[in-house]
């Protein structure tokens, strides 16, 4: 917002008014504001004026909550590991889940790019087949890199919750505006030292 930016001698402004869109995001679109091989993306599910982007990403086959906005500074924040936003998924796999995998997944699984965040993980039925995990992280494809360094395979993959917004009440493919109360919410829990500062620490 302090910044000048001009393209081709002319002056480009921000707009003055933030947005703030939680979508139920379907399976098949693409979580980016343009696909180079034409595919759906999660923007073509929203009205043609509504100039937002992504915070963070979902897979093509993965559903559920993704927030969109034009609030760059928040968005930064809400996926910096330091703030440790919470992301709740559902997680049907291949094989049942033993006490081992549940236990190693919770504290740790060394990944080809670093060991991974403890995390939460329960059994959500006795198929052991369907867990529920709660990250603090957005490592690209975590979630089916854990379960394949454990010899399992991922199915079906849900996110159900984004900090403490959920798709409850919303239909895939739908999408609502946040409330005030629900960005101010946003802002208190990623509030703290400056964006420079944290991504001089992440240098």
């Amino acid at each position: 917002g302090r910044d000048t930016v001009t393209v081709d001698g002319k002056s480009v402004h921000l707009p003055q008014k933030f947005k703030y869109i939680l979508l139920n995001k379907p399976q098949g679109s693409v979580t980016t504001v343009q696909d180079e091989f034409g595919r759906k993306t999660v923007l073509d599910l929203l009205p043609k004026d509504e100039r937002v982007f992504p915070v963070g990403r979902l897979d093509k086959d993965t559903t559920g909550a993704l927030l969109l906005t034009n609030d760059g500074e928040l968005a930064f924040r809400l996926t910096h590991p330091k703030f440790k936003v919470e992301k709740t998924y559902q997680v049907a796999v291949s094989q049942p889940v033993s006490d081992y995998d549940l236990q190693k997944i919770a504290s740790g699984i060394m990944l080809e790019d670093g060991i991974t965040r403890s995390c939460q993980i329960k059994l959500l039925d006795q198929s052991r087949r369907n867990v529920e995990l709660v990250l603090k992280e957005g490592r690209k494809r975590e979630i089916k890199r854990m379960f394949k360094a454990l010899g399992n395979r991922v199915i079906k993959l849900k996110r159900i919750k984004f900090a403490f917004l959920t798709t409850e009440n919303l239909a895939v493919g739908n999408w609502r505006y946040l409330t005030e109360q629900e960005v101010e919410r946003l802002k208190l829990l990623v509030s703290g030292e400056s964006s420079d500062t944290i991504r001089y620490h992440s240098n």
